[in-house]
């Protein structure tokens, strides 16, 4: 395991690419900035996973549900070794890997290609059901928006998940409260969330999704329940750490001009990094 110290550094590395990204005007940066913490955890320190062998049959499975914040994936595949950092310049071109939501096709270690909302936790159900049967110690991870959690699909998915006490199943909500047209409580209220997945069956934690160290004990915990799955939700800040893009629904799906680029990757700060990307 990583220390916090050095997650909030590779934290900091994913932002910066996710802005520096962005600033091709595309992109959905909100989302994937306040999810940049959850992202430093599962891939340098959580995961068991093999960039050199993406296939490794018992590798730990992780499954992006909500794929508009692929940014973040992007960074998190490419900084740890599935491909060269000179691909991530690519993202959204013509006949570009890294298109707009990802895709198992194209790209090493992308599990589900995804962009319908509300099914990564029918799939990631199907992953932990078949570990399961292959008495396999291998754990499956799934992040959605909070948003997502409107679609029917995921609660039918949630009795499936407690039916089959998918104890080797973590499902991780982006919570920031915001969706493409405003509040999420505004377009359709899902809360008390806690306690409907307490009333489901599920092993129940609530965490800050920025603070690394709630993170890793919240994973640590869900590594070691027994008989339930698990559901851990991440009170996130959408656009996390730029003071003109948080807590506002715009910044969903807008990317930011130059001149905003330049001022986020400022308030972000540096990384202790030297390897920012050079885009054309």
């Amino acid at each position: 395991m990583q220390s916090v110290e050095y997650l909030e550094r590779v934290s900091k590395r994913i932002k910066r690419d996710i802005i520096q990204l962005c600033s091709a005007n595309t992109g959905h940066p909100g989302g994937a900035l306040g999810a940049a913490e959850l992202f430093a955890e599962l891939y340098f320190s959580r995961l068991r996973h093999s960039p050199e062998n993406p296939d490794w049959e018992d590798r730990d499975r992780f499954i992006l549900s909500n794929g508009h914040i692929c940014l973040a994936l992007y960074s998190s595949l490419a900084r740890s070794g599935y491909f060269d950092l000179e691909e991530l310049a690519t993202f959204r071109k013509i006949n570009s890997r890294l298109q707009g939501h990802p895709s198992r096709e194209d790209l090493p270690g992308v599990e589900t290609a995804s962009g319908p909302l509300g099914q990564g936790l029918s799939i990631a159900n199907g992953m932990a059901m078949a570990q399961k049967l292959r008495k396999s110690d291998v754990k499956v991870y799934c992040l959605v928006g909070d948003g997502e959690i409107q679609e029917g699909q995921i609660w039918e998915a949630m009795m499936t998940s407690a039916h089959h006490k998918l104890d080797n199943l973590a499902l991780i909500i982006n919570w920031n409260n915001i969706q493409i047209d405003g509040l999420v409580k505004d377009v359709m209220n899902i809360e008390p969330i806690d306690e409907k997945f307490k009333a489901f069956g599920w092993n129940v934690i609530s965490i800050n999704g920025h603070n690394l160290e709630e993170i890793k004990d919240a994973f640590d915990q869900f590594e070691n329940n027994v008989g339930s799955p698990t559901v851990i939700i991440a009170k996130t800040i959408l656009g996390k750490g730029i003071s003109y893009m948080e807590h506002k629904a715009v910044w969903h799906g807008k990317a930011p001009s130059e001149e905003e680029a330049l001022q986020a990757l400022n308030e972000i700060g540096e990384c202790g990094y030297a390897d920012d990307l050079v885009l054309k």
